[in-house]
């Protein structure tokens, strides 16, 4: 393994503290141990639980809701109806979907007055690939990342209540992103729907919107578009603002940042009349919450009307642009970019209706080219924002590719689809040069290899004769720097080049910025080009010990050391320079593999263990004669604000019957998957089937994966050992 292991003083002292589970998790913990199946038999000592099974081919009832009928993969899940959302309570369960990430500190904020972008993703129905938790083995999924355009990120079905898969919540917050589910009625059914509990009394709207509010605050999602596509009676229209003033102020005070947004559709007489733009016969909604979504077939004259009737508010109405172009528009497609001119003009925040349209209408092969073609058309309108807390990690990683690499080591061949493992993403597109130099750079996503994860960032471009480097910018921050911050940076250049390769980034601040281990690029920049270490840091060998040296695959790693006071850093840059004597033009392609900017102090604080690992939803089913497939759920308690997900490993074999004390053996873990909560489910295992007088052994190991990026010994994983033998 070539990725550095940093080894934290862990306190065993936590002995079987639940390690900082909420108390509502707690107790579903606590549920999973009175549902284990009578009859089995836990043994635990200082370092795992060991259970007892014998196999048995009647399995554990599992909820339908939650698990795919045929797989028993947990799923993410909706509710068609309004029996089915007033009847929900926090299950067991219901943990596997529910957001790791909690969303991002970003600037400006989203309540500042700038227009704003909304992504409403609506894609042949919802709960495709998405809809695996833990990932699938989709060879051509969906996938967007063109995040630091977006500051809203809306889930759409035609599902009553759609709640977002949770791999959307994870990495739109993680940029910054806001995520709103939906909440919609239609037709007939969405009409007595709506009379059900808006023609009566306030008790009834009031139960739908709380609990609309608890659902959002519990799988941590951000709040809800509201829309009604069916005509209303007299007495449920006069209810829907007070249904929408109540939604409103119920979520702001039990979800920080969230929103709820009113679409175009039916007006206050109750007649379903789609208006594109905000008027006095919809106002009322608008003024009832903290947004409005126009339809999209609108003219540049609906947009002069809406400015006198937005007055202050005009970036919290968001003109609808259908990607697809239905209906008479200004512009979709390729030529979405004619709407969005249009809007940015007027000031208005602009919604974009399925921009999956690259996806679903155009060649799947030829998807990644068509996303970031579209994108880079409208690139001009669509302002970006910045990610402002640290530790700041990404591997580049789509969350997804054709195999799986751990820094630098292939784990596993075939391709894999898991959204909440897509790590930041930069700005993409061509940068070039001004006057008529020729210089450019050329970013853009990569599944051909990678360092961690499935995709690397490949950066092409030329250094022209006249000038030294050119360089890109690929991120924007806004992070409020500690006193000393490690820096590095892991690439490699493909084919034979002399071009240097340097990280650079740039301050704020720059009256009280105090700044040492770095050289200013000249007298009035901000920009910044640290000095790789030589010698690292004695504290810090473990992580910066392979800086300047080759790496498995042709990989190299930079670090860099900086010391800072009352610096905010601003962005980070990547140069290419040419090589000391050359004057001919250079040309180069670059993989970016990782890239890490870390808080000093963090790299030394204690790392807890991962406590109270438990099996249970345990099912077998007979694969050969001698080989069984296991299923079953692991558990553990662990304080989810430290990590960024846990790795799932096992280890198996068949003994003698040892009574669960036999030390398992020194091969090397195997790596299953990705947990983005305290549980993970384990589906379709290949195990030995035992003898009789023989015990079946599977020992499942938990590795956590701190924020900042590194790995931990084996001493501060979890584990658990399960025993299994054949029925008598």
């Amino acid at each position: 393994m070539e990725a550095p292991v940093v080894t934290r003083s862990a306190s065993r002292r936590q002995g079987r503290q639940l390690g900082g589970l909420a108390t509502a998790e707690a107790g579903m913990l606590a549920e999973s141990e009175r549902r284990r199946r009578p009859g089995r038999r836990i043994e635990e000592d200082e370092e795992e639980a060991v259970f007892r099974e014998v196999v048995s081919f009647t399995p554990d009832p599992l909820p339908v809701r939650y698990y795919d009928v045929d797989t028993t993969e947990p799923i993410s899940f909706y509710f068609s109806s309004l029996e089915e959302l007033l009847a929900w309570t926090p299950h067991m369960e219901d943990g596997f979907n529910v957001a790791l990430e909690p969303l991002g500190c970003r600037q400006p904020p989203l309540s500042s007055q700038r227009p704003r972008t909304l992504l409403c993703h609506d894609m042949m129905g919802g709960y495709l690939d998405d809809r695996f938790i833990q990932g699938s083995a989709s060879q051509k999924p969906y996938s967007f990342y063109h995040w630091q355009y977006i500051d809203i990120f809306v889930y759409f079905s035609h599902r009553t209540v759609t709640i977002p898969p949770v791999g959307w919540t994870n990495a739109a917050h993680r940029h910054g992103v806001c995520v709103l589910g939906t909440f919609i009625t239609e037709w007939t059914e969405g009409g007595k729907l709506c009379e059900a509990f808006l023609a009566g009394d306030e008790l009834s709207y009031r139960a739908v919107a709380d609990q609309l509010v608890r659902i959002a605050q519990y799988f941590r999602f951000d709040g809800w578009l509201i829309n009604i596509e069916n005509s209303l009676s007299l007495a449920a229209v006069r209810s829907v603002p007070f249904f929408l003033r109540y939604l409103t102020t119920q979520l702001h005070q039990e979800v920080p940042g969230g929103l709820v947004l009113w679409y175009d559709s039916v007006v206050q007489s109750g007649q379903l009349r789609w208006q594109d733009e905000l008027n006095i016969h919809n106002r009322v909604f608008f003024d009832s919450c903290d947004g409005f979504f126009t339809n999209y077939n609108w003219r540049e004259e609906h947009l002069v009307r809406m400015v006198g009737q937005a007055g202050e508010r005009r970036a919290d109405v968001y003109v609808g642009v259908d990607v697809f172009a239905r209906g008479r528009v200004v512009g979709g497609q390729f030529n979405t970019n004619k709407s969005l001119e249009l809007i940015r003009k007027h000031g208005f925040s602009a919604a974009l209706f399925a921009p999956g349209w690259v996806y679903e209408c155009l060649d799947k092969r030829e998807f990644f080219q068509n996303q970031d073609k579209f994108w880079s058309l409208l690139e001009r309108h669509l302002p970006t924002h910045s990610i402002c807390s640290l530790p700041f990690v990404t591997s580049f990683s789509l969350g997804m590719g054709t195999r799986r690499v751990c820094y630098g080591q292939e784990e596993a061949v075939g391709p894999w689809y898991h959204q909440s493992a897509q790590d930041i993403q930069p700005l993409f597109g061509e940068h070039r040069l001004g006057g008529d130099s020729g210089g450019w750079v050329k970013t853009r996503c990569c599944l051909v290899d990678a360092w961690h994860g499935g995709s690397s960032l490949l950066l092409q471009g030329t250094i022209p004769p006249e000038i030294g480097n050119v360089a890109v910018r690929l991120f924007s921050l806004q992070v409020l720097i500690p006193p000393k911050i490690f820096l590095s940076m892991v690439y490699k250049l493909e084919g034979p080049t002399d071009v240097r390769v340097a990280l650079e980034l740039t301050t704020g601040d720059a009256s009280s910025c105090h700044v040492s281990g770095i050289s200013v690029l000249n007298e009035t920049s901000s920009r910044h080009s640290p000095r790789p270490l030589q010698v690292p840091p004695t504290k810090l060998a473990r992580w910066a010990g392979r800086c300047g040296q080759q790496l498995s695959g042709g990989w190299v790693q930079r670090c860099y050391e900086v010391s800072l006071r009352g610096c905010l850093l601003l962005d980070l840059f990547v140069n290419f320079s040419r090589p000391p004597g050359s004057q001919r033009q250079e040309s180069f392609i670059c993989r970016l593999g990782e890239i890490q900017v870390v808080d000093a102090n963090s790299l030394l604080a204690p790392l807890p263990q991962v406590q109270a690992v438990t099996v249970i939803h345990i099912r077998w089913r007979q694969a050969t004669p001698a080989q069984l497939q296991l299923s079953c759920t692991l558990h553990w308690s662990y304080l989810l604000s430290q990590v960024c997900c846990f790795r799932v490993h096992h280890r198996a074999g068949v003994r003698g019957n040892t009574h669960g004390r036999e030390l398992p053996g020194p091969e090397k873990p195997t790596f299953l998957g990705l947990a983005f909560a305290n549980q993970y489910r384990i589906v379709d295992l290949l195990v030995e089937a035992p003898g009789l007088g023989q015990d079946g052994r599977v020992e499942f190991l938990v590795e956590p994966v701190p924020r900042e990026g590194f790995l931990v010994p084996q001493a501060e994983w979890g584990r658990a050992t399960l025993l299994y033998a054949a029925p008598v």
